[in-house]
Order: C-alpha cells, then sequence, then structure tokens
C-alpha cells in the first residue's frame, strides 16, 4: 500500500484525525512553527530588498530530524496545518526544513476536524498558496522593523524589556485616549421623575416616567424639578393615549472569533487569551465517551458568519425535532459587513449539532463544557425564528405635563428558547393591561430623582476587541495576543474587568504619540490591514507594502534618537 503522510501542528489534532483514516495514513505533528526570524537581531536583509531571514527555532531540531525521516518512508505527503495565512506560512517552512519535494507534497485545510471533512480535504488537495504566505511574511516583517526599531529607544529612554509593536502600539493609544477622555470628563446634573399611579380594582400601582411638557423633556435642576413637582401635585392624571403593537427581536449571528471573545468576557469572565486556548482544545480534538477523540467545534480564526449548506440543514433539522418545524427560520440572517471580510471560513459552530452540550458535560472540564455550551446555543439559535412581544404604551397628561408608562409580554419565545442572555429577560408590565382610556388615575407618589451624567466606561477586554474590530486594527488571530502582552509588559493593568493605564504605559504611549505619530494612528493602522488583505488576495506585491513603509519608519527612527 502506497504510504501517506499528514503533518499537521499540534499532537492533539494528529490524534483526532488518526482515528478518521487507514493503516496507510501516518499523522505526525510539527508542534507549532518549526522557523522563525532570529530572536537576536532584526533578521531583515536590507541589502536584498527586505528578504526575511530564517532560521530552525531553538529545540526543533530533533523534532525536524524524526519528521524526516517519516518524510522518507512516505510516497505522498500533506501538508495539514490550520487554515489561515499562518498555517499556510507553517506549511511552506514545513517545506524549506525538510526540503520536501513538490511533486510528492500537497496542501490540504479543513474547517472541521471532522471525517467527511478530512476525507473531502484529501480529495481537494492543492500547492501552497503563496498570496497567503506572502500576507503573513509581509506582517512579520512589517511588525518586526517595527519592534526592533522603535523597542531599542524605549530601552534607552524608559527601561530595558520594553516593547513597541505595530498592532499594540495602536491598541495602547486607544485605551490611553479613553483614560484622557475619563479624566476630562466633567459630570452634568440632571433629573428624572416618576409617579406611582394607583388604578381602580388593581393593587399594585402603576408607575410612569416624566416625559416633559411640550418643547421641554429635560430637568436640568433641582430647583427646576421642585417647581415641576409643585405644578403637577394640583393636577388630575388623565390617559391621553393607549398604544399596543408587536415587536419582535431578532436571533443572533452565529460566534465570528470577535463576538465569541466578547461573549465569554461578558457572560462566563473570560479573558480573550482564556476563550482562544479552550476553543482550540475543543476544535482539535476531545476524548467524548462514547465517540472517542472528536473536534467539537469549527476552525476559531474567522470573521465570518457564513455557515456550510450541510450544517444549516443540519441545524434545521435537529430544530424540527427538538423545537418543532414553527420554530425554523427560512433564510437566516447574514451581517452587512464593512469591505471585505476573510469569508474562506464559516463562523464558529458545533461540528456535530445532534451532540448537545449535555450529552458531552462528563467529558469535558467546566470551561470547556461552559464555552461549547454557549458556541452551540448561540449557532442553533441562529437558525431559529425571532421572539415575538405584544407591546403596549400608555401616554398620561397631567396638565401640561406629560407621563409615559409602557412593557410588553413574550408570545412567542422563537430562538429565546435555546439562548437568553441577561438582556433578553423582559419584564413584563401586568398593571398597564388594566388601563382604559376612561381609568381614573390618583397620584400615590411623586419621585423626583438626582442623577450625573457619567464618564465613557474604561475599556474591558471584550470593548477593546469590539472597538478594534470595528476600526478594522488586527485580525482574528491578533486580538488575544495584542491584549496579553500589554498586560504583561505592564502597559495596562487589569482589575476586575476594566482595562487601566499604567503609568509605564503612559510614558510609553507618549514617546509614541510622539516620535511615531503614524505608527499609533488608527487609520493609518486599518490601512496597512487592508493593504495585507490585498496581498492574500494576489492583488498587492508584498514588498512594495515593505518598501513604502520603511524609509519613514527609519526617518522617524533617527529624528527620534
Amino acid at each position: 500500500m502506497a504510504k501517506n503522510l499528514i503533518i499537521v501542528e499540534s499532537p492533539a489534532k494528529s490524534k483526532t484525525i488518526k482515528k478518521f483514516l487507514g493503516k496507510n495514513y501516518e499523522v505526525v505533528a510539527s508542534n507549532g512553527h518549526v522557523r522563525d526570524m532570529p530572536k537576536s537581531q532584526m533578521g531583515v536583509d536590507f541589502e536584498n530588498d527586505f528578504e526575511p531571514k530564517y532560521i530552525t527555532i531553538r529545540g526543533k531540531g530533533e523534532l525536524l530530524a524524526s519528521l524526516r525521516k517519516e518524510v522518507k518512508k512516505a510516497d505522498k505527503i500533506y501538508l495539514a496545518t490550520d487554515p489561515d495565512r499562518e498555517g499556510e506560512a507553517i506549511s511552506w517552512h514545513l517545506c524549506h526544513a525538510l526540503k520536501l519535494d513538490p511533486k510528492k507534497t500537497s496542501r490540504i485545510t479543513f474547517n472541521e476536524i471532522t471525517k467527511n471533512a478530512v476525507r473531502q480535504s484529501l480529495k481537494q488537495s492543492r500547492e501552497i498558496d503563496m498570496d497567503l504566505v506572502d500576507a503573513q511574511q509581509a506582517r512579520r516583517v512589517l511588525d518586526r522593523l517595527v519592534g526592533y526599531s522603535i523597542s531599542p529607544l524605549l530601552w534607552q529612554k524608559v527601561k530595558r524589556g520594553l516593547s513597541a509593536g505595530r498592532v499594540q502600539s495602536v491598541t495602547l493609544r486607544l485605551i490611553a485616549d479613553r483614560e484622557s477622555e475619563i479624566d476630562a470628563f466633567i459630570p452634568k446634573e440632571y433629573w428624572s421623575m416618576e409617579a406611582k399611579l394607583s388604578v381602580p380594582g388593581v393593587k399594585k400601582p402603576l408607575v410612569a416616567k416624566y416625559y416633559g411638557n411640550p418643547g421641554k423633556c429635560e430637568i436640568a435642576s433641582g430647583e427646576e424639578a421642585e417647581k415641576i413637582r409643585k405644578e403637577i401635585e394640583k393636577e388630575d392624571f388623565k390617559v391621553s393615549s393607549i398604544k399596543k403593537g408587536e415587536r419582535t427581536k431578532k436571533p443572533p449571528l452565529p460566534f465570528t472569533t470577535s463576538t465569541l471573545q466578547q461573549e465569554c468576557a461578558k457572560h462566563l469572565n473570560f479573558p480573550t487569551r482564556k476563550t482562544m486556548q479552550i476553543a482550540q482544545q475543543l476544535y482539535e480534538g476531545v476524548q467524548v465517551k462514547g465517540h472517542g477523540t472528536i473536534g467539537l467545534i469549527t476552525y476559531l480564526r474567522t470573521d465570518s458568519v457564513r455557515i456550510s449548506e450541510e450544517a444549516d440543514l443540519a441545524c434545521k433539522d435537529y430544530i424540527r425535532e427538538t423545537y418543532g418545524e414553527e420554530n425554523i427560520i427560512e433564510k437566516a440572517a447574514v451581517s452587512k459587513t464593512k469591505g471585505k471580510i476573510q469569508d474562506a471560513h464559516e463562523a464558529i459552530r458545533p461540528t456535530y449539532v445532534d451532540l448537545t452540550p449535555v450529552q458531552v458535560k462528563e467529558s469535558l472540564t467546566r470551561d470547556q463544557f461552559r464555552l461549547y455550551q454557549l458556541i452551540w446555543k448561540r449557532f442553533v439559535a441562529s437558525r431559529m425564528h425571532s421572539a415575538k412581544y405584544d407591546t403596549i404604551s400608555v401616554r398620561i397628561m397631567a396638565g401640561k405635563h406629560q407621563f409615559a408608562s409602557s412593557g410588553s409580554k413574550l408570545v412567542f419565545p422563537g430562538f429565546l428558547s435555546v439562548y437568553q442572555q441577561d438582556d433578553d429577560k423582559e419584564e413584563p408590565n401586568a398593571v398597564l393591561a388594566k388601563v382604559t382610556k376612561d381609568s381614573v388615575l390618583s397620584l400615590s407618589e411623586l419621585l423626583p430623582e438626582q442623577h450625573f451624567t457619567q464618564p465613557p466606561a474604561h475599556f474591558t477586554e471584550a470593548s477593546l476587541v469590539k472597538t478594534l474590530e470595528e476600526l478594522g486594527i488586527g485580525r482574528p488571530s491578533t486580538y488575544a495576543p495584542t491584549i496579553s502582552t500589554l498586560i504583561s509588559r505592564r502597559y495596562v493593568a487589569k482589575e476586575q474587568k476594566n482595562l487601566y493605564l499604567s503609568d509605564l504605559g503612559d510614558i510609553v504611549n507618549q514617546i509614541m504619540v510622539s516620535a511615531f505619530p503614524s505608527i499609533v494612528d488608527v487609520n493609518f493602522t486599518a490601512t496597512m490591514e487592508a493593504l495585507l488583505d490585498g496581498v492574500a488576495e494576489g492583488n498587492v506585491e508584498w514588498k512594495t507594502i515593505v518598501r513604502n513603509f520603511y524609509p519613514d519608519l527609519e526617518k522617524a527612527v533617527s529624528h527620534a534618537e
């Protein structure tokens, strides 16, 4: 029999894949990257058109030797590293490090580690996509030029061990700018007012909020509140209008890397790095009772909400059997994205929708279970109907002053029967249903309350990831390492969920803003990401980006020195 060798990154992945394939397949792991630019020097050859210098990563010699032995035994080699730019680059480095024969070597990618997906990928093997490799090389070289040119300056001026980075420095600036906004914020006083009204035949009072008198809604001071209170106490309360209606709440889209990180930070209290680590375990394969080692979710680095037809149909079958036909949505929502997203991957979803969280609970750790449950529920919910509510809003006049009260009642849960977050919990207002146009309302209490406007909130990991994504800074794979670096370098401190700028972070940011304004410019960084996407699509030559970028950086560095 012909002997086929499949090389993946991680041992967990190799174990999962080995299970699907016959005896004539050997599956081995490279344990991540095997070559990289040297740590001790810039590693970019300026004389030779910015050609990166690559060396074998320290400690990988033995591993490469054992991989070479496997390669010699094989008739055909498949490189099955992750389906993204970094994975493509790892495959390319393996070709060089192992001196693989291009005629015998193919690249395969799969979005989920399932028998079908792996078998299908073997039928669709291809050559290495050099556009993706070059996009990764461009990113590495740009990051290296920024980091290795600017970091030594920070060592001289501030202290050793500091670092600057292309995405890291602009993220630090966002946090610093938010901190400045908070410091500069001057609170403004305002007042609200609630009326507690008794409705004939109803024990509970009706609570209505002050809506202003014609042309004026805000109460700016205590004096004004007192004046309004005196006017209102003399008046009768009359129902001026009752409006009944319906509203719907749409199901959520399935998870992308960014939305998964945000939800896990909010609801599970996971830092972004932890979310990615656990998702990686679920993707690569977990030992599940009665099933052996299986990959439970699809690839975790994606900014697409697309779902394969096969997965969509399987999910709808599951919903039909479990929740009934009326809960299936005909056409699932699609996201309106700015610009071009990396749509090569699907959204993050369970690989087998019929493996419910309850079924796998015993086989998973607590955190793995909580993450799997979140992904599973969100995916199933995305294929279900909107929730429907009956709404009622009542307007009440006290002389020229207007009050309003509204409520809603869930009449069709739809997706909420699967996926309910804190903000979905509605407070039904039972008293409102008893109010008619002729109801005689009497005032039992008037409650004015003083408030002050609040400064912008500190960034949390969730809100920072959301902002980075909205501004087009970084990629799904960079959010977690960027935030981790800022915290480990002590530029940013994390207390409870909030991120605070440290004194050190403040100094580094000030140096960066004054000496390297373009590096920490949000638009510049987002444009750079768009150019890197252009390389991946084959529309931009990667060295053109570096050639255009470096002279300005060099000038800024010598000026800063």
